[in-house]
């Protein structure tokens, strides 16, 4: 699979494609960055970072406006065709070099260890093999190198982990682009072998009603290598 510059201006087929999903989110996800806080929220999941990113599932790309400077590139991963239009643009905007780049959270088409850092934004809940997608991240990022997360997921007690569960059996999924509601993205990075830094949940909407998908954790986390087997 070929990289896809922000420069060609050219569109790549994917085995990924949800348009009417990706015109919905599109639409809601802009009212979101103010009406929901959602603005500030990648202000604080990106501060700070430095040097090469990945970033998986940019989706519409309004993340690219919120890298520092001292980031120095950044390669977005976007599978599906109409939201990676969306983030071509917005790429074009950023004040970081972005290349956009289609592909699957499974088989990051780039090469091992070439990162420094990875951000995982509201992506864990629709790749099709969480296992297998956190396996590429560690694969990708350098030794010590560090994952920038914020992700919806379980919570909310025995009565609403039970509604996300029995939405995800039945209509979610297929309504929301492949997305889950009764994942644990903190478990999921645990078991991958991440070493867990600062994160805490965070409640969207904030101060509104709490809503099937509004369990969310923000935070960081870094890749360990793996002991020697001696």
């Amino acid at each position: 699979m070929r990289l896809l510059s922000t420069r060609s201006g050219q569109m790549a087929r994917s085995p990924v494609s949800h348009p009417l999903f990706a015109r919905c989110y599109a639409r809601i996800s802009v009212g979101a960055e103010s009406r929901l806080g959602m603005a500030g929220v990648r202000q604080r999941l990106l501060a700070g970072l430095s040097g090469r990113v990945i970033e998986i599932g940019a989706g519409n790309g309004l993340n690219f406006g919120h890298y520092p400077g001292a980031v120095a590139e950044v390669v977005a991963i976007e599978p599906e065709p109409l939201l990676r239009s969306l983030a071509l643009r917005a790429a074009l905007r950023a004040q970081v070099p972005v290349d956009v780049v289609p592909g699957a959270a499974e088989a990051l088409p780039v090469k091992s260890e070439a990162f420094d850092a990875a951000v995982l934004s509201l992506v864990l809940c629709s790749v099709r093999d969480v296992e297998r997608a956190l396996g590429e991240v560690r694969r990708v990022l350098r030794p010590g190198g560090e994952v920038r997360f914020f992700e919806h997921g379980r919570g909310g007690g025995r009565a609403m982990t039970l509604t996300q569960q029995a939405l995800d059996r039945t209509l979610w999924p297929l309504l929301a682009g492949g997305c889950h509601l009764s994942r644990d993205p903190v478990a999921a990075l645990r078991v991958a072998g991440f070493r867990l830094g600062p994160h805490r949940r965070v409640l969207l909407p904030e101060n509104g009603p709490a809503l099937p998908a509004s369990y969310c954790s923000l935070g960081v986390a870094w890749r360990e290598d793996e002991p020697d087997a001696r």
